[in-house]
């Protein structure tokens, strides 16, 4: 197999990789669907701007479609077309990809008053459970 053959096989199994419709993903299911170990997802977003996946309340790495899409653009441009970090990072920025601000994802915001009430009730199943004793 010739070295372009090669390129074009590796480059379409990037290409052919199908993104669930979720709304996040965590850093290992990325890390499965890109073919790529976990610390490599990490070591990345330190080098590229594009790559900035929002953290949960309990500072989980939750990564959007769109990061995803672009960890498998980073991954064709340097394991398949040889480029270099700085490299591919330029030519991303050229692109223009890294320009937009990622909303928050959309866990649900607690009012003041939601969180009092909540308190209340667990309050008042604390002393059920304590007078049972």
């Amino acid at each position: 197999m010739s070295a372009r053959n090669r390129a074009t096989a590796r480059s379409s199994r990037t290409a052919d990789v199908l993104i669930p419709e979720k709304l996040y993903f965590r850093i290992g299911e990325v890390a499965r669907l890109c073919h790529l170990p976990a610390y490599v997802l990490r070591f990345w977003e330190t080098e590229f701007p594009q790559l900035k996946p929002v953290k949960s309340s309990t500072g989980q790495r939750m990564y959007r479609r769109k990061d995803v899409e672009n960890v498998l653009r980073i991954k064709q441009l340097l394991y398949e077309e040889g480029f270099t970090i700085p490299g591919a990072r330029q030519f991303l920025k050229s692109e223009g990809k890294g320009d937009k601000k990622q909303s928050p994802l959309p866990f649900p915001a607690r009012s003041a008053s939601d969180l009092k009430y909540v308190r209340q009730g667990l309050r008042e199943i604390l002393t059920m459970l304590s007078a049972r004793h």
